[in-house]
C-alpha cells in the first residue's frame, strides 16, 4: 500500500519514563513537554500517583509532576508487572527519601533482562539492600563513589545517575550507557540544577548537590519511531516526511538501513523518504553477504532489529541480521514466514533473510512493542488484509499509531476483539 504525507515524531518513550521518575528528586513542580501519550507513560504516571505525588496530564502531550511529599515508598506490585521502567523509581526514592521497596519489574518478554547493574550501583553508593520477591532498599545518606558498571545498561546507568545527583561528594560512572535518551535524562537533571559532566560519553562525572529545583523541560524526539517510519516508507514504496526529528540520533541507524538500499534526505529536523525506491542489499567487499548487528550505543539499536528484518524481506539479496542483546526478540519471525517471507532462524540470535518476498495478509499476534510495529509494517506491505491481535503492546510504545497512519493514507482500523 502506497502512503504519502508528513508525520510528526513523538517524544522519546525511553526518555520520558526516566525523566518522569526523576521528578521525584525535587520537591518543586516540574512541567514536561512533548511527552508521548502511550500506555507505558500512563502506567508510570499512575505509579507516581500511587506513591503520593501529584502527577497528571495538563495538555495533549504535557505532564505536570509535583512530589512535595510522598505517602509511601513501596511501588504498586500490579503496576510494576506491566512496565520494566518501574525499576527507575528506585534511584530517586533512595536518593531523596532514603527508602524504596521495589517489586520485580515486568515489561517485554524478549529474553533475560537482569537488574544486577542497578543493585550493584546502589550498593556502591552506600545503600543496604535485601533481595527476595521484592527489593527492600535503605540508605541513611548516599555517598559519591567511583563505579564501573558490569554492563552498559541503559536503565542501570539512569538509576545510578539519578541516585548520584543527591549523593554526598562526587560520583564517577564508567562503562555508562550513552543512548540519546540517557543523554536527555542527564540534560533534564542539569536543567534542574544537577552537576553532570561527560554527557554523551561512557564516562559520567556527577557532583552531588543538596537539592534540585523545578522547571519546564521538552523531551527529545523518539529516534526509534523515526526509524520505524523510515522503514515503513521503504517497504511500501511511499514518500513520507518525518518532522521534528533529531538527525544526529540516527547516526547508527542510517548506515545500517543503507545496507538494505534505504536512502533518506535530511533537511534540518525533517527526514524525507523518497518513494518508491528499489531496495537492494549492499554486499560487503568481495561480494560477501553483509550483516546488520545491534549493540550498545552508538551501535545499531536493538529496538530496531525487528524493523530491519521486515525491510530485509523486501530488499533484493541476502543478509544476516544478528541480534546480540536479547535471546527472544527474533522469535516473532515465524509470523513473517507465515506471511511469505524467506527467513532462516539460525539460532535465537541470528536470522538470514533473502528477498524480495511477496507478503500476504495473515492473522497475527503482537508479542512485544517492536515486533508488533514490525508486523504492522509488514501488513501494510502485504497483499490482502491482516489482523493484528494484542495491539496493546504496540500502544505501549507508539502514540495513536492507527490514527497517524490513516493520516498517511493507510487503510487501518481498530476493532474490538
Amino acid at each position: 500500500m502506497r502512503l504519502s504525507g508528513r508525520v510528526k515524531a513523538a517524544g522519546n518513550k525511553n526518555g520520558a519514563l526516566p525523566i518522569l521518575a526523576a521528578c521525584l528528586l525535587t520537591s518543586e513542580p516540574v512541567e514536561l513537554e512533548n511527552v508521548p501519550r502511550i500506555r507505558d507513560v500512563n502506567t508510570m504516571i499512575e505509579l507516581l500517583q500511587r506513591l503520593g505525588a501529584d502527577a497528571d496530564w495538563t495538555g495533549p502531550n504535557e505532564v505536570r509532576v509535583h512530589a512535595a511529599e510522598l505517602s509511601t515508598y513501596e511501588l504498586d506490585e500490579e503496576l510494576c508487572r506491566h512496565i520494566r521502567a518501574s525499576i527507575l523509581l528506585a534511584g530517586p526514592l533512595l536518593a531523596r527519601f532514603g527508602r524504596a521497596i521495589v517489586p520485580l519489574p515486568g515489561g517485554d518478554v524478549i529474553g533475560r533482562r537482569r537488574i544486577d547493574t542497578h543493585i550493584h550501583a546502589f550498593a556502591s553508593l552506600g545503600a543496604d539492600i535485601v533481595a527476595g520477591r521484592r527489593y527492600e532498599m535503605r540508605a541513611a545518606g548516599l555517598r559519591g563513589t567511583h563505579m564501573f558498571l558490569d554492563e552498559a545498561s541503559v536503565t542501570g546507568t539512569e538509576n545510578a545517575v539519578m541516585a548520584a545527583t543527591l549523593a554526598r561528594g562526587e560520583t564517577v560512572i564508567g562503562n555508562a550507557a550513552c543512548e540519546p535518551h540517557v543523554q536527555d535524562l542527564c540534560r533534564f537533571l542539569v536543567a534542574l540544577g544537577a552537576q553532570i559532566d561527560g554527557i554523551g560519553s561512557n564516562m559520567l562525572r556527577i557532583g552531588g548537590v543538596d537539592s534540585l529545583g523545578g522547571g519546564r523541560y521538552r523531551i527529545g524526539p523518539e529516534h526509534i519511531e523515526v526509524a520505524s517510519f523510515i522503514g515503513l516508507a521503504a517497504v511500501t514504496g511511499s514518500a513520507i516526511t518525518i518532522d521534528d526529528a533529531a538527525p544526529a540520533d540516527l547516526v547508527a541507524i542510517l548506515p545500517a538501513f543503507e545496507k538494505l538500499g534505504v536512502s533518506v534526505e535530511i533537511d534540518g529536523s525533517s527526514i524525507h523518504v523518497r518513494g518508491p525506491q528499489e531496495l537492494a542489499v549492499q554486499d560487503d567487499l568481495g561480494g560477501q553477504i553483509p550483516k546488520i548487528e545491534d549493540g550498545i550505543w552508538p551501535a545499531f539499536p536493538a529496538d530496531l532489529t525487528s524493523i530491519a528484518v521486515v525491510i530485509a524481506t523486501q530488499a533484493r539479496g541476502t543478509i544476516l541480521i544478528f541480534e546480540k542483546m536479547f535471546e527472544s526478540r527474533l522469535f516473532f519471525v515465524d509470523k513473517l514466514v507465515q506471511m511469505g517471507a524467506r527467513i532462516i532462524l539460525c539460532d535465537p540470535h541470528r536470522v538470514v533473510v533473502a528477498g524480495p518476498s511477496k507478503l500476504f495478509g495473515e492473522r497475527l499476534e503482537s508479542p512485544d512493542i517492536r515486533a508488533g510495529m514490525a508486523m504492522l509494517i509488514a501488513s501494510l506491505a502485504a497483499e490482502g488484509t491482516s489482523t493484528i491481535g494484542n495491539v496493546g503492546q504496540i500502544d505501549r510504545g507508539y502514540e495513536r499509531i492507527d490514527e497517524r497512519l490513516r493520516g498517511l493514507g493507510a487503510r487501518i482500523e481498530r476493532v474490538d476483539s
